[in-house]
């Protein structure tokens, strides 16, 4: 076998002992950006693959490749749609929606009875309202009524199609 290969298969099998914590270091590395993934496997099989690009010498930036894969792209009869925009910056919030669309306009009471008692939640700008006392999620409100973990929309009747 040729030295190359054996270095790439010492290289693979090296990331099956890696901690999420080394992966993530190397990943960095190897992409030069941080990896959002806590996932193991996932990012197990990312750097794996990036490490078969790097070794066949694929470089990521190569504009012909780039401007080939967009010409294939085009003729492709599957469209694949646009990953959702993240800030890379935590704290920029620009390109976030404000709200949840199915929550109602801030002064809406919400009433829900639960074991033949009603309660009643009031929707405020930048969260909730119940028994006096304010709630940054519906679901935290619905876990106090019930006892039980419920999803806030569903508690309510939020989820449903108008």
């Amino acid at each position: 076998m040729d030295e190359r290969f054996m270095r790439i298969t010492q290289e693979l099998a090296a990331l099956r002992g890696m901690t999420v914590k080394e992966l993530q270091e190397k990943y960095l590395e190897l992409y030069g950006e941080p990896s959002a993934s806590n996932n193991k496997a996932y990012l197990q099989k990312r750097l794996a693959y990036r490490v078969q690009e790097i070794a066949e010498g694929i470089e990521e930036d190569n504009e012909a490749e780039i401007a080939k894969e967009v010409e294939l792209a085009d003729q492709a009869k599957i469209r694949w749609r646009q990953p959702p925009v993240r800030p890379l910056n935590r704290g920029n919030t620009a390109s976030l929606p404000l709200r949840d669309p199915r929550l109602p306009r801030p002064g809406t009471v919400l009433r829900k009875i639960h074991r033949g008692v009603e309660h009643s939640v009031k929707v405020l700008a930048n969260g909730f309202e119940y028994n006096g006392e304010c709630y940054k999620s519906l679901s935290n409100i619905a876990t106090k009524i019930s006892g039980a973990r419920w999803n806030g929309f569903v508690f309510f009747g939020l989820n449903r199609k108008r």
